[in-house]
């Protein structure tokens, strides 16, 4: 099994915390994760259907079938068993006695807020991240990475095709958990709307021009999105903005938690044809935003990832927040070492001095070799930019 980064921070939670709720797309590793970490665990799958019923019908009785500590695969199938759940942990405060996962948050959010506050950690898990794979030495060239994404399944079982196997996740997904949600009444629409979503990675969410091109309102738009971002297929980046003016971009760029449902959906199925679609570049970017996002759930990091952009066009792809500083990143597809790939971040030092960093001015990630220093900025190639986004006192920032 390739070994998660996650899996200290599950550990560190089980050992202070009653509950730890673990939140992630479907397969993406949870249940594996879950078994590896913790054998001795009673196990539970609500997806089954008998299990789903005694969990609703006679809760006390099923945790005389699953006794604590117990394993609680799909919690949101039946939310209800956490009013349970809370009695139990009240009566015996021992750590470590629940460990539930969930593909779905919308329904699950709120029943967790409700009746485990203060009794669990909640944790975020995505698909494997550039860093595990390259630490189970496993490094793909730059297309066929995007094109394989990042779902577990693909390597661990060696002659799927990614085009069939997203195709199938895409369908799936879709049938068990968007149309559970009640908010699809038109399967066709949403799935051209899908389809809008991924030629627009990277782009800012603009539900006016989708509701036309979908034919849908505007709050359908709105509400499918939010039902996208809690099923772990959308990561809606945030803008950053010193203060509220109307020079400064508030709305969101959209991303897909995996480059390969992106890549299904534009129906993108080999490298090459990969390496010349117009929207690698995108797919590239994605994958870098995304790799920020794993880096900081996987750690338990506090900072935060937003991007820039203004009315007059400057523009900066990623800005990683911490306590205390500001880390820049310009991201591009190319090889090439290109002087013109830093001028955003230094016209933004320029105009925001505040976020100037404490050693180099920003970061280009770019598939091209790495140059520790290039008229005071580095240029570090895609596959060590994990580094790049540890908190600092975590993990050193990478050596040249």
């Amino acid at each position: 099994m390739i070994a998660r980064k996650i899996e200290a921070l599950v550990k560190k939670d089980m050992a202070e915390y009653p509950a730890v709720t673990l939140f992630g797309p479907r397969q993406c590793g949870k249940t594996t994760l879950a078994k590896t970490l913790f054998p001795a665990f009673s196990y539970a799958n609500l997806e089954d259907p008998q299990v789903r019923l005694l969990a609703t019908t006679d809760p006390n009785e099923f945790f005389v079938k699953f006794p604590e500590p117990v394993i609680i695969d799909e919690i949101q199938h039946v939310p209800e068993l956490l009013s349970t759940v809370q009695v139990r942990i009240d009566k015996n405060h021992a750590a470590g006695q629940y460990l539930f996962t969930g593909s779905q948050q919308i329904p699950l959010k709120k029943a967790v807020a409700q009746s485990l506050a203060g009794r669990t950690a909640v944790r975020n898990m995505l698909p494997f991240s550039i860093e595990e794979l390259k630490e189970a030495g496993i490094q793909l060239d730059r297309d066929t990475q995007l094109l394989s994404g990042f779902m577990p399944f693909l390597y661990k079982s060696a002659g799927h095709a990614p085009s069939d196997y997203y195709r199938n996740y895409i369908e799936t997904y879709v049938e068990r958990d968007v149309v559970g949600t009640q908010a699809i009444h038109d399967m066709v629409k949403f799935m051209n709307f899908l389809k809008l979503l991924a030629g627009r990675i990277g782009q800012l969410v603009n539900s006016s021009a989708l509701s036309a091109e979908v034919g849908v309102s505007v709050p359908t738009i709105n509400s499918w999105i939010s039902v996208l971002e809690a099923s772990h297929i959308l990561f809606k980046l945030q803008p950053w903005y010193a203060s509220r003016t109307s020079q400064i971009v508030k709305t969101p760029k959209i991303y897909f938690c995996d480059t390969g449902i992106a890549a299904s959906l534009l129906g993108i199925q080999t490298p090459s044809q990969m390496s010349r679609d117009p929207l690698m570049g995108r797919l590239f970017e994605n994958m870098i935003i995304l790799e920020a996002v794993k880096v900081r759930c996987n750690a338990g990091s506090a900072y935060e990832l937003f991007f820039f952009r203004n009315s007059n066009g400057l523009a900066v792809d990623l800005i990683k927040k911490g306590a205390s500083n500001f880390n820049l990143f310009e991201i591009k597809s190319g090889k090439s070492l290109d002087k013109n790939f830093t001028r955003n971040m230094k016209n933004f030092i320029s105009k925001y001095e505040q976020c100037k960093s404490d050693d180099i001015l920003g970061t280009v990630i770019y598939s091209g070799e790495d140059v520790p220093s290039f008229n005071n900025f580095a240029f570090v190639n895609y596959t060590h930019c994990s580094d790049l986004f540890y908190d600092k006192e975590k993990k050193f920032r990478l050596q040249f």
